[in-house]
């Protein structure tokens, strides 16, 4: 059955204490702006390929991408204004696991469970929207066509849209929403010190519920994410949401069923042009928008990221919850940003190890047994901020017609115009920007930050100095950082090693990495421990890099064009931040802008001096400057790596399988004989990444084939993008750059 009706609107409990609340300090990264900078210029190509430009045009050039000139103007309003950076307030925390260690959690599961619906409506029962969706116009139109076209029967048909629909849909029943409440009040207070909540962000989501359709679209790092916020939800008494979920679970015999019956429905990872697939998965998320009777639940990213930097967008489950909006089906949607930050990632080893070439696990019930030796560990604290919905309503106004629609039977299948198709584009980058805003910072990732920029061992009092010194920069970037109350430099220091005891320790007043046995077995084993260790503490690290990507690309461009002309820097930005469009989130067409943000943070603390020509680094400021580079170490000498790969040991047509074992010899050869110390260079992240730069760039050809993609490399074209980072030829100017 579903969840009862509401009977009426109750506010959010009220916890009795305040947990620690994070520092506040400098300005907000992109706030209060409503804007976040940025200058990915999107992908435009076919489906499943990266292009560059304008959609359909031409591939950008050689010369125009090494220019990197700043992003075309987007048509309409903007989506986001770049206003003078000052401090942003931001929500108070409170810790919902707190009640739960002084109650009881069976009280808890099987409390009175009224959530807020939309406009009081009934909720629908799972088997009515199944119904309502093998009945509906649109479905029924593409049986009818595939019937036609294949001589079927259109039962046939329908009998096998019945099918994807059972395979796909949710049952959700109270039982097995309190089973898990129960379940999970145990493990979560097994596994974290804390959970805290901007209980503000939570009022101002019950609010939304109840006016209009809600997606939540929450950041996604962990397989904790999803069942974290249904447990939130079911907390304060909200509607719990249907949560879009890979088929993978459904292999979990006995949890992939619990899962579809606290509200999992269930999405294959390719539709491969299966078009009644396609048909009745969109109808079926778009009926269960439409209804309102729960929030709807995706991540933008697609899948977990196992480095912790967030992952480019994917925008086909957005452009269909937003196609109801767009068709005048419903008034509004709003779109609900929440930031989930881990003190410590559950999978942690298990993502390094996956970056190093060990295959992932398969999804199983077995596994997920085996998994329970974790709960003896503690994973520190979590932080959820839910951010201030946004109303898909408002971000249109004054920049989408929707008159085309009403042109045609809204049952009869539209391809998106190109309008429409950069709307999603900007609309998936500004989510992503809002989400990386408002995610929380603890001392460890300061201290992994300084760490890595120090081995093989640091001084413990120097750590500690350095990581002061740092707090106070990421404050005046506008980082979100979370220091625990009352806590000074050295406690904090030392409780972030206690928790990260599998990644670095103390030892003879000497910080160092845990790569215990590396002075034992071979030199492959030696190599192979050490950048584990490396790739886990560099996680913690990447989750700077967010707040610092844009001063950082400054710095770095700095000292790659070894000139004061701010023309010179902003050419050489430009290229990096082309070159590292798939590494980090810049939103789509505001490159100079985005250079301006750099700028201005690097002078809010002293580092440079700008005039109208020329940017000139202050006496202070070569110490900042040096640090904001060496954060960006790796990923410049990492592509180095694997472009001099691409350009010397590819000579014919090769898929991203193939590439990726020989990128990963390449390097490890290269580590073991002591020619390089970029142990990063080993992770596939980082090595398709590179790949997809280079395509972008124009110097790798990609072709789709019948079973996947393969790549053509110009080595003419890599080999000049490797002199620019090697800094033989200057980048090329960009096109009217206004500077």
């Amino acid at each position: 059955m579903a969840p009862p009706m509401a009977r009426s609107p109750r506010p959010p409990p009220r916890l009795p204490q305040r947990s620690g609340r994070p520092s506040r300090g400098g300005a907000g990264l992109w706030a209060p702006r409503e804007a976040a900078a940025g200058g990915r210029t999107p992908r435009r190509g076919k489906a499943g390929e990266r292009g560059a430009g304008r959609r359909g045009g031409a591939r950008r050039t050689m010369a125009a991408a090494a220019a990197a000139a700043p992003g075309r103007a987007r048509r309409g309003a903007p989506m986001y204004s770049q206003k003078e950076l000052t401090s942003k307030k931001r929500d108070e925390f409170e810790d919902i696991l707190e009640e739960r260690r002084l109650s009881s959690d069976l009280r808890y599961a099987m409390k009175c469970y009224t959530p807020v619906i939309y406009k009081g409506l009934s909720p629908c029962k799972p088997n009515a929207i199944k119904s309502a969706v093998l009945q509906s116009e649109q479905v029924q139109y593409v049986i009818k066509q595939l019937a036609k076209e294949m001589g079927e029967s259109p039962d046939i048909i329908q009998e096998e849209a019945t099918e994807i629909l059972d395979e796909m849909g949710h049952s959700m029943q109270l039982g097995a929403v309190r089973f898990f409440a129960f379940t999970l009040s145990k493990i979560f207070k097994q596994l974290f010190q804390r959970v805290c909540v901007n209980e503000e962000g939570m009022q101002r989501l019950q609010h939304a519920i109840q006016e209009h359709p809600v997606v939540l679209l929450p950041s996604h790092r962990s397989y904790v994410d999803f069942l974290m916020l249904s447990y939130l939800l079911y907390t304060y008494d909200l509607a719990l949401p249907v949560i879009a979920a890979g088929i993978d679970f459904l292999g979990m015999k006995i949890v992939g069923e619990l899962l579809r019956r606290a509200g999992a429905f269930f999405m294959r990872r390719s539709f491969g042009g299966n078009r009644l697939y396609w048909a009745v998965f969109a109808e079926y998320v778009k009926t269960m928008l439409r209804s309102g009777y729960a929030p709807i639940e995706f991540f933008l990213e697609g899948t977990r990221s196992r480095t912790a930097k967030t992952l480019t967008p994917k925008f086909g489950l957005l452009s269909i919850v937003m196609e109801p909006f767009l068709k005048r089906e419903v008034f509004d949607t709003y779109l609900v940003p929440i930031s989930i930050s881990y003190e410590r990632i559950l999978e942690e080893s298990l993502y390094a190890y996956e970056l190093l070439g060990v295959p992932k696990p398969k999804e199983s019930t077995s596994g997920l047994l085996k998994a329970r030796r974790i709960l003896s560990d503690n994973f520190g604290t979590i932080h959820i901020y839910v951010g201030q919905p946004v109303s898909l309503r408002t971000l249109a106004s004054g920049r989408i017609n929707r008159c085309p629609y009403n042109l045609v039977p809204r049952h009869l299948p539209q391809k998106p115009s190109e309008d429409i198709q950069e709307f999603v584009s900007d609309v998936a980058y500004k989510m992503e920007l809002l989400q990386i805003e408002n995610m929380v910072l603890s001392p460890w990732v300061l201290v992994a930050a300084v760490l890595l920029q120090n081995l093989p061992a640091m001084d413990f009092e120097l750590l500690i100095e350095k990581t002061l010194w740092l707090k106070g920069l990421t404050q005046t970037f506008g980082g979100f950082i979370e220091w625990p109350d009352n806590l000074c430099a050295r406690k904090a220091v030392l409780s972030g090693l206690t928790l990260h005891a599998n990644i670095a320790r103390l030892v003879d007043g000497h910080v160092v990495l845990n790569d215990k046995g590396v002075e034992d077995g071979a030199v492959g084993e030696i190599v192979f421990k050490r950048a584990l260790a490396i790739l886990m503490c560099a996680t913690y690290r990447n989750q700077l890099l967010n707040v610092f990507v844009r001063p950082s690309l400054v710095a770095v461009a700095l000292q790659m064009t070894r000139s004061f002309r701010k023309e010179e820097v902003y050419s050489c930005f430009s290229f990096l931040r082309d070159v590292f469009s798939d590494e980090f989130i810049f939103f789509p067409g505001i490159s100079l802008k985005d250079f301006e943000e750099g700028c201005f943070l690097l002078t809010k603390c002293d580092a440079i001096q700008t005039s109208q020509q020329e940017i000139y680094p202050t006496d202070k400021g070569s110490v900042i400057v040096s640090f904001l580079s060496a954060m960006f170490t790796p990923f410049v000498e990492g592509y180095q790596l694997i472009f001099r790969y691409l350009s010397k040991e590819t000579k014919e047509a090769f898929t991203e399988k193939q590439l990726i074992p020989g990128v990963r010899n390449f390097v490890f050869q290269l580590l073991e004989k002591g020619n390089t110390q970029c142990y990063e260079a080993l992770s596939s992240d980082m090595q398709k990444n590179a790949l997809a730069a280079l395509v972008q760039l124009g110097a790798v050809k990609k072709k789709k084939m019948s079973n996947g993609f393969t790549y053509n490399v110009n080595q003419e074209a890599v080999n000049k993008i490797l002199d620019m980072f090697d800094a033989r030829i200057p980048v090329q100017k960009p096109v009217a750059a206004r500077l």
